[in-house]
């Protein structure tokens, strides 16, 4: 895998992504990255693949993955990738995945639907469960 990586003004990187098998290219992946920084520490990433993503898509992600570090200061970055996937029953076209790097184990989680906010929505609950959840563990 070669992996060509440009980074632009106002924290855009561009990576694309080509597989060679037999000295020839075999597929390409093409992801815009998104950095919002909130501080030095901690960043909130969207990537999209083989989605475009709008303003007012990332300023959505952005409002609702700053709400995740109200869980207090363990968290270093959360990154998000949306995904639009082709499927013929057309019954979960869109995922996002979401990465919590936190100190300890990361939070991973991932949601699927027929609509793009609704995975975002159901991801976003899924990452705050699962942070509530471990924040209480390690109170006891």
């Amino acid at each position: 895998m070669c992996v060509l990586r440009i980074i632009c003004q106002d924290h855009i990187t561009v990576n694309l992504y080509s597989f060679m098998i037999a000295n020839k290219v075999q597929k390409f992946k093409f992801r815009i990255d998104y950095i919002i920084k909130e501080n030095m520490e901690k960043d909130i990433i969207v990537s999209g693949v083989h989605l475009t993503l709008t303003e007012a898509l990332k300023q959505n992600v952005h409002g609702k993955a700053e709400k995740l570090f109200r869980h207090g200061d363990g968290i270093i970055r959360i990154r998000i990738e949306l995904q639009h996937e082709q499927s013929k029953d057309h019954s979960s076209e869109f995922v996002a995945k979401g990465h919590v790097e936190i100190h300890g184990p990361d939070i991973i989680a991932t949601a699927a639907s027929e609509d793009l906010y609704k995975s975002i929505d159901a991801l976003m609950q899924k990452l705050d469960r699962q942070l509530t959840d471990k924040m209480h563990r390690e109170k006891k």
